[in-house]
């Protein structure tokens, strides 16, 4: 039967692997592409798009990184 820590393990893993998968497929990027980072935030800027989307993929880029991090954090208490 599934019980709650076993599906906190199993998305700590998960968030874990997603995150160390994003700033790997970052680093890549900011290794390969032709033009330095403020190029291509300059390029997001110009899509305008709303506050609500903006703060909707803050809070997604947000959560992982949290859940992850208070997760270790209670882990290890």
């Amino acid at each position: 039967r599934w019980s709650l820590p076993m599906a906190m393990s199993i998305t700590h893993r998960g968030t874990g692997v997603a995150l160390s998968l994003g700033v790997s497929l970052f680093s890549l990027a900011a290794l390969l592409l032709p033009e330095q980072f403020p190029h291509y935030l300059a390029q997001v800027r110009a899509l305008s798009l709303g506050p609500s989307l903006i703060f909707s993929a803050k809070f997604l880029l947000a959560l992982p990184v949290s859940y992850h991090t208070w997760n270790g954090i209670r882990h290890l208490v």
